[in-house]
């Protein structure tokens, strides 16, 4: 699996790319180290950069977070997020027999490990503050790519398959929503910088 392919394929074409994925061996290691470490490091590191280097700015100054509290912000956040994939692939796992799907791990892991793609490659627009915003569209472009590889993956019917991606989804959301919540509290609040 070429890496840069593998984006550029879940991307342009999911639905193509996931009746690739279906059929390749994978392991637990393997999607770590080859995809899911990789990909998930460009928030973490671009928010880092953006937040405690660049900084952002409002009412005429500029604040930052103080460095050693950015890369503790950065390392917690993208260790949770290796953590949420897995969460992520047991949900998919252990729901897939209430919509007729197959209860297959390393499926329901891969599903997990691709479909955010979009999210983890937008996570770059945090280097600048004031475009972190944008980091959405990659965040709802990744929910059309579970969209087109959540049943194929996990064997559901096509008519069942729009209720499955509804649960992963609000999974998902919760995910997000502890992973971020857990790295803001962590989070101390901005030096002002001049």
């Amino acid at each position: 699996m070429n890496l840069v392919d593998r984006v550029k394929k879940l991307i342009v074409s999911p639905t193509q790319e996931w009746q690739v994925i279906k059929d390749e061996p994978h392991t637990v290691a393997g999607l770590y180290t080859h995809y899911v470490m990789i990909l998930a490091a460009i928030p973490a590191v671009a928010s880092f950069i953006g937040f405690s280097l660049i900084g952002y700015s409002g009412m005429g100054s500029t604040y930052r977070m103080p460095v050693a509290a950015g890369v503790a912000n950065m390392v917690l956040y993208y260790v949770l997020t290796l953590g949420g994939v897995y969460l992520m692939a047991l949900v998919i796992d252990m729901q897939a027999p209430s919509f007729g799907g197959e209860k297959n791990f390393i499926q329901a892991l891969k599903v997990a490990a691709f479909f955010p793609t979009a999210a983890w490659l937008s996570g770059i627009f945090f280097i600048i503050p004031a475009l972190a915003i944008l980091a959405l569209v990659g965040a709802v472009y990744s929910l059309w790519i579970l969209y087109t590889g959540l049943g194929p993956l996990m064997g559901v019917a096509d008519e069942r398959s729009a209720g499955y991606v509804a649960v992963v989804v609000v999974v998902a959301i919760l995910v997000m929503v502890v992973v971020s919540t857990i790295a803001a509290l962590a989070m101390p609040s901005p030096s002002r910088g001049f």
